[in-house]
């Protein structure tokens, strides 16, 4: 079978289609014909280590690998139909339209074996490949944020920093679905697109400052790598609101410990494999038949523009999610 390999940290071309063995099933596991996957943060950190925040660069490097990443096949997201199941599988069969992610990677693959029990569901009805491949990273780390860390309540007032991206494009859905009050912040030529999402009012961050509107907010959701920052966006918070550092950093992780004791303003920060459980994805398949969620796909590359599509989503040309179709 064909599949990516990354040998090495770097640049996109780091990424090399090679032809390899196809894998096989363990008994948990079942194999898939992988028929489509996306680029996301944890694709591009993999690769080339590019959205790591502010000072957490040596903990990025034992976690994903010192010298050279420790997975050969990157690929965090994957949707494609289940064509074998191991001996205790019991929750899928041959046949069957699944997507999901997990730690283990490999999506960027003709076929992947991948566990029953982790974050695999199947594709609802009505709901393409592509369109399911680009759901889960951005739903489930929105999701997680809103619901788990913060418990984003009707009537609330929600700033999504960062609203037309991978991740905030499903925060402001999501939020909206809490029945939130939602402010998004984009650039001007995502205004549009951030009031289709559902957001009821939205700023663009060339001519005004979010932290500086005069407005409070019950809970802040910041999304954008590099500019992450509680100090700036304190003063706009409810006395009991959290700062959710979604692309959080050394800072924010110390501000998070900081203000775990007692009551006020608290910052949470995390993410990650916290995120990845079943239950959530079982709830984001529900809005996605009710059309309540909608996966948002900016651009679409064939399986031979891998390269050009990790290019792409690091342009930050990118609204919404990117979409990598496996022939």
């Amino acid at each position: 079978m064909k599949a990516y390999i990354c040998e090495k940290y770097g640049p996109p071309e780091v990424l090399q289609l090679n032809e390899i063995n196809k894998p096989v099933p363990g008994e948990n596991d079942v194999l898939i014909k992988v028929h489509a996957t996306t680029v996301n943060a944890a694709d591009c950190n993999t690769r080339g280590l590019t959205y790591i925040p502010t000072g957490m660069n040596t903990l990025a490097k034992l976690m994903l690998g010192w010298s050279k990443p420790k997975v050969s096949i990157l690929g965090s997201v994957l949707a494609g139909e289940v064509v074998e199941v191991g001996s205790k599988v019991g929750s899928f069969k041959p046949g069957d339209r699944v997507y999901g992610t997990g730690p283990k990677m490999g999506g960027y693959a003709e076929y992947a074996a991948w566990p029953e029990e982790g974050a695999l569901t199947k594709i609802p009805d009505k709901i393409s490949f592509e369109q399911a491949a680009v759901v889960p990273y951005g739903a489930l780390t929105a999701l997680y944020f809103l619901s788990e860390l913060a418990n984003v309540k009707s009537g609330q007032s929600i700033l999504i920093n960062g609203a037309s991206g991978g991740v905030g494009s499903y925060a402001v859905q999501l939020a909206c679905h809490f029945g939130a009050e939602v402010t998004g912040v984009c650039s001007t030529k995502n205004l549009e697109f951030v009031r289709e999402l559902g957001a009821h009012h939205v700023i663009d961050y060339k001519d005004q400052d979010p932290a500086e509107n005069g407005n409070l907010y019950d809970a802040i959701f910041d999304v954008v790598v590099g500019k992450t920052s509680y100090k700036r966006f304190k003063k706009s918070l409810k006395p009991e609101g959290y700062y959710l550092a979604v692309a959080g950093g050394l800072k924010e992780m110390v501000s998070m410990i900081g203000t775990s004791f007692g009551k006020g303003k608290k910052v949470k920060f995390g993410g990650g494999s916290s995120s990845e459980k079943l239950e959530y994805l079982e709830f984001l398949g529900t809005l996605l038949e009710k059309g309540e969620l909608k996966p948002y796909i900016d651009r679409q590359f064939s399986f031979e523009e891998m390269v050009e599509a990790h290019r792409y989503t690091e342009s930050g040309s990118r609204r919404g999610s990117v979409a990598i179709t496996i022939p």
